[in-house]
């Protein structure tokens, strides 16, 4: 696939998830990568000189670069509304990751500004690209298995069992419900995929098999709308498992990573139709990231729309703000409207 221009970027937020970022910008023939910024400026220049782009002193010198057509935010979540609206103020197309935000008023407030700008907004929810997630999502979406009535997921990791205490992505501020911003929120974000916006909610976190006060055990029960349960379980002290399983009337489909997505090694998609037998196809390891950075970019570009819908991902925030809500209040809450 050609392109005249390749969509400029400016990566803002240069750790680990902003590295690999960097990284698969780097591979793309879409996406050109002009710099990087981090408030490390240490380790951010460093990185930003390893990898031959510009380093950036912050995200105001990003906004203020003419080179810079869109900027992805790899900060820590409680930064992502403000830094969304001062993007777009900018005139920049925005590429969030999750969580877009940790309140609904936030992205409700992000949203209005991007599109009254006609800005492109996307958000770092990979698994939507994963090639069997897509293709259990068709099965589900075109009727062939029924009606959807539940769906069941786990992705747990022990990733940031390494990590130093005072790391942000383990503090309560910035990951309230202890995994639920690392990993329970794709999970959420599929099963509003499959639902539509959630109703209800009730979730518990404990802290039973790690150093990690903030919660290492999570689990969540949500209601949605259009009818149907999902129970979602998320762990950060346990080995890697992803699994997304989708029971319905006429039969049920289920997804397998076989390694982290990170460095993704395949998966396996398993179906059975009332009737037939149950069957299986693997499916190779697929680069969804990038490709979800260059649908980001297919998307400002004007080459066709981003695949996430907007209303979407602002009913992924609703439900986290009630998850989040029940976690602290032992309660069933119930999600606000998008």
């Amino acid at each position: 696939m050609s392109h005249n221009s390749k969509f400029r970027v400016a990566v803002i937020g240069l750790g680990w998830w902003g590295q690999t970022i960097s990284r698969l910008i780097k591979t793309s023939d879409v996406l050109e990568l002009v710099a990087g910024s981090d408030l490390n400026q240490t380790t951010g220049r460093a990185f930003t000189q390893e990898i031959g782009v510009d380093f950036l002193n912050d995200l105001d010198a990003a906004l203020a670069d003419p080179r810079v057509e869109g900027v992805i935010l790899c900060t820590p979540h409680t930064q992502h509304g403000a830094q969304m609206l001062l993007a777009a103020q900018a005139g920049k197309h925005i590429f969030c990751e999750k969580p877009l935000a940790l309140q609904r008023a936030d992205v409700v407030a992000a949203m209005a500004a991007i599109n009254q700008r006609g800005l492109t907004l996307a958000v770092g929810h990979e698994r939507r690209f994963e090639p069997p997630i897509i293709r259990a999502m068709e099965m589900i979406h075109s009727g062939e298995l029924g009606r959807p009535l539940q769906m069941e997921a786990n992705f747990s990791q022990d990733k940031f069992l390494s990590l130093p205490p005072e790391n942000w992505r383990l503090s309560a501020a910035e990951a309230p419900a202890g995994p639920m911003t690392a990993t329970g929120i794709h999970l959420l974000d599929l099963s509003i995929g499959v639902f539509g916006p959630a109703e209800t909610v009730y979730a518990s976190v404990k802290q039973l098999g790690s150093a990690l006060v903030n919660g290492d055990t999570l689990a969540i029960l949500a209601t949605y709308k259009s009818g149907g349960h999902a129970l979602i379980s998320a762990i950060l002290a346990t080995p890697f498992v992803g699994r997304f399983a989708v029971y319905c009337s006429q039969g049920w489909v289920e997804v397998r990573d076989k390694s982290h997505p990170e460095a993704s090694t395949g998966w396996v998609l398993t179906y059975c139709k009332r009737g037939e037998a149950e069957q299986s196809i693997v499916f190779e390891p697929y680069p969804a990231v990038l490709a979800n950075l260059e649908a980001f970019a297919d998307a400002a570009q004007g080459r066709k729309p981003y695949p996430v819908p907007q209303a979407q991902m602002l009913a992924n925030i609703c439900a986290l703000e009630a998850v989040v809500k029940s976690t602290r209040n032992a309660s069933i809450e119930q999600v606000e409207a998008g």
